[in-house]
């Protein structure tokens, strides 16, 4: 676990086609992660079986899909998908970022 984010000392790990993430920090209970998204970029519509999320868009637009509900959020809006909602991204700007929230942490992710 890290008690400080630095992000300039903090790699980019490549998570699929112009997605890119940084695990920021971390507590057994909870999980904050920076997602970068290249114009047109699709984080895949998937459910967690166990993590609630929240989502703050940093910087640039998404178009966001939770359960069939569809929005396009902008820089300062957020997200809720609870554990079992089938939710998804599409980034509508070059150098989107979102920054994810899961409880409890994603062990898959470490």
């Amino acid at each position: 676990m890290n008690t400080f984010f630095i992000d300039n000392e903090t790699p980019w790990e490549a998570v699929g086609e112009g997605v890119k993430r940084k695990i920021m920090t971390w507590s057994d209970d909870l999980m904050m992660v920076c997602v970068h998204f290249a114009k047109g970029a699709i984080g895949t519509p998937h459910h967690h079986e166990i993590h609630d999320q929240i989502a703050y868009v940093a910087c640039g637009s998404f178009r966001v899909t939770i359960e069939g509900v569809e929005r396009v959020l902008k820089t300062g809006d957020a997200y809720r998908a609870v554990k079992h909602e089938t939710h998804g991204v599409v980034s509508l700007e070059d150098n989107s970022v979102l920054i994810d929230t899961f409880s409890p942490k994603r062990g898959d992710f470490l």
